[in-house]
């Protein structure tokens, strides 16, 4: 069988020196007020043996009750039952006893405030005889009417102390629980960033990874290559060699946590293809670019097809070195921007770089997050076709040339086709 868990109590404040002083005092302090009528309804003149309990009992009971109260948070019920006992014997008491069933009270259980209610209205019925006070007919009824309401005020007064405790504690710990979520989403959206700038620094590092290589394996696959070409393969693969090396200090630096705020490369856009496609050209591929587009697509769609063409530029590096390899934008606002890359067969047989396995299935999500669709499948001439077609909004905000003008921004040496 299956029971509602209690909620626990949270436990109370613990209180200060000064304020256990204040209650104890103020507690006194009626206590007082109320010996004082007290002895002001006793007939004067009344001999010292009919006295002698509110002179000397009276207060010494009361100093009793007020020492208990100090044990009052150890021992809640019990205390509260003795003072409230107590009290019937002692005027002086009774702030101590109303003081004590508020606390009590406050504690919102009303099977510890039942039983001490009781006595403190209850008792008083015994030691009527301890001040010799004239009472009128029906006195104890309206002695009992009298110490029902006293409790009763006690009573709810503590319990609305109890009630705005809990309320405080209570905000308390939803500001705590608010301040640990919130903590808790900003770790969170610090990581998912640092997991991103790094799987951006690795997908630039693999690149150019694939290139040292490529050019690496020109060297061995041509040993006759003129000291001139050597050369400038040796400086690539120096030059690829060092950027790599920046880049794999700044993956490094992104993924430990006491770096987060490392800066991060230059986000892929549209207009960085072409400069992508000469490096990749200076690095010995065999590489033709066809521009047939008629604007510039928005940022999200540039990032997209930016990252498609290093990934098939990396991947032709990496299986197919030496192949031809060609590469086609076309598209125009309102359509699609259709991203074709094409490499022919492996020109030479090269020990291949280890693969991730991480690349074309990262490249699919990309896509898909941009609503377009990524075919690639081997071509009927042993190469390798990569195909994406990404939806090119035409209210989005992007560069649309008019007469006369170039498709994209103008760069030195850039034209519609660039071949090899």
């Amino acid at each position: 069988m299956e029971t509602d868990a209690v909620p626990r109590r949270r436990p109370l404040p613990r209180r200060g020196p000064w304020q256990e002083t204040v209650r104890i005092g103020a507690a006194a302090v009626v206590g007082a007020l109320l010996w004082l009528l007290t002895g002001a309804m006793l007939p004067r003149g009344c001999a010292a043996d009919s006295c002698s309990w509110y002179v000397t009992g009276d207060p010494l009971v009361a100093l009793g009750c007020l020492t208990a109260v100090a044990w009052l948070r150890r021992f809640p019920v019990p205390v509260a039952l003795a003072v409230a006992v107590a009290s019937a014997a002692s005027a002086l008491a009774s702030g101590a006893a109303l003081l004590a069933i508020g606390s009590l009270a406050a504690r919102r259980r009303p099977a510890e405030i039942a039983p001490v209610v009781a006595a403190f209205v209850v008792a008083p019925l015994c030691t009527t005889g301890l001040y010799p006070v004239e009472r009128p007919p029906g006195s104890p009824w309206i002695q009992l009417s009298l110490q029902l309401l006293t409790a009763g005020f006690a009573v709810a007064t503590g319990w609305a102390v109890g009630a705005r405790r809990a309320e405080v504690l209570s905000l308390r710990e939803r500001a705590r629980g608010a301040e640990r979520e919130q903590a808790a989403l900003a770790d969170r959206a610090r990581v998912l960033e640092r997991n991103r700038i790094a799987r951006e620094m690795h997908d630039s590092l693999a690149h150019r990874i694939s290139l040292v290589a490529l050019q690496a394996g020109a060297l061995d696959h041509r040993p006759d290559l003129p000291d001139e070409e050597r050369a400038v393969l040796v400086r690539g693969i120096a030059d690829g060699s060092y950027r790599a090396l920046e880049d794999l200090r700044d993956v490094l630096g992104v993924l430990r946590a006491e770096q987060p705020d490392r800066p991060e490369p230059p986000r892929p856009s549209y207009d960085r293809v072409p400069a992508l496609v000469d490096d990749a050209r200076a690095s010995g591929m065999d590489l033709t670019l066809t521009v047939g587009t008629t604007g510039e697509p928005p940022d999200a769609v540039g990032d997209v097809c930016y990252r498609v063409v290093r990934e098939a530029l990396t991947n032709a590096a990496k299986h197919a070195p030496g192949a031809p390899v060609r590469v086609t934008l076309d598209g125009a606002p309102g359509g699609v921007l259709g991203v074709v890359v094409r490499n022919g067969p492996a020109a030479r047989t090269a020990t291949r770089p280890p693969a991730s396995g991480y690349g074309l299935p990262g490249i699919a999500e990309r896509v898909r997050a941009v609503g377009g669709t990524l075919d690639h499948h081997p071509a009927p001439d042993d190469g390798f076709a990569l195909t994406a077609r990404l939806p090119w909004p035409a209210d989005e905000p992007g560069r649309t040339a008019g007469p006369g003008e170039p498709a994209r921004r103008s760069r030195p040496g850039d034209e519609p086709e660039r071949r090899s």
